[in-house]
């Protein structure tokens, strides 16, 4: 798994219930693009991710 700063982190939920949560990239901290991702969520908080199977890296929208 490969991102860019901007992309979008999608992570599924991964039980019946749970919702999906989406967040911006804002610091990729692995070499060549691979995690650990610094994403900001929509709610607002930050978080360190180590993404997981559930997890896909959407790219940022081209203008």
């Amino acid at each position: 798994m490969n991102a860019s700063v901007g992309d979008r982190l999608h992570v599924h939920g991964n039980t019946v219930g749970l919702a999906d949560h989406t967040g911006e990239i804002i610091e990729v901290r692995g070499p060549d693009g691979g995690p650990p991702y610094l994403v900001r969520f929509a709610d607002g908080h930050t978080a360190l991710v180590f993404p997981g199977p559930d997890a896909v890296v959407e790219p940022r929208p081209t203008p």
